[in-house]
């Protein structure tokens, strides 16, 4: 019965991983094209909304959450004493993403609900360059990019069995990791590098207090 568990537990969050895996990936290549502008990142976030905010896909994808952090809670109950580095990694980084997606997806939702907000570019980046507010959001969010990239290297490197392109799993796992750190410094160029350029309407005010 108890391994039975274990395996729709593993189902569930492999399939509510990938749901949030692919909507993520979209997500942050939305927050790359910020390097060309905060008109340029809402004119994509425009187009991409059209597959993800909608009734159907939006009902999925916020259902898949609590699926994921519930049951990624549930398998590793048993794992904290973990001896290796990967399964270290993928336990904490896994974590953290539970928590980081709880929170921002409810403060989004409240953004929207309670707020009126439409939560585009102004909405991410209103806090992430005011200070003292910034203090709380770049670690907030960068932890967050980090942790997406080095879950998928600890996932990647406990399926992997063989060697690519001459690469051995250890080292393509780290090759991942290596990936979303400089991909976590281009989204942080352009989330504020384009700041100075660029004045928030006023009604985003209200999420720093004014």
């Amino acid at each position: 019965m108890q391994f039975c568990k274990n395996a729709f537990m593993k189902q569930l969050h492999y399939l509510s991983g990938i749901l949030i895996s692919v909507f993520t990936g979209i997500h942050l290549f939305n927050h790359v094209c910020s390097i060309a502008g905060a008109d340029k990142h809402i004119e994509i976030m425009q187009v991409l909304r059209l597959f993800y905010r909608n009734a159907l896909a939006e009902t999925i994808l916020l259902a898949a959450v609590p699926v994921q952090i519930i049951s990624g809670i549930s398998l590793c109950r048993k794992k904290w004493r973990a001896t290796g580095g990967w399964e270290k990694l993928r336990i904490w980084t896994g974590l953290y993403m539970g928590i980081f997606l709880l929170v921002h997806v409810t403060s989004v939702l409240i953004g929207r609900a309670v707020l009126h907000l439409d939560t585009n570019f102004y909405f991410g980046v209103a806090g992430l360059n005011t200070f003292p507010f910034s203090l709380f959001f770049i670690p907030y969010y960068g932890l967050a990019v980090l942790s997406f990239f080095g879950h998928i290297a600890a996932v990647h490197y406990r399926k992997m069995k063989c060697s690519l392109s001459g690469l051995s799993p250890e080292n393509q796992s780290k090759a991942i990791l290596f990936f979303g750190i400089l991909f976590t410094v281009v989204i942080f160029y352009g989330l504020t590098n384009h700041f100075r350029g660029v004045t928030i309407p006023q009604k985003y005010d209200v999420l720093i207090g004014k």
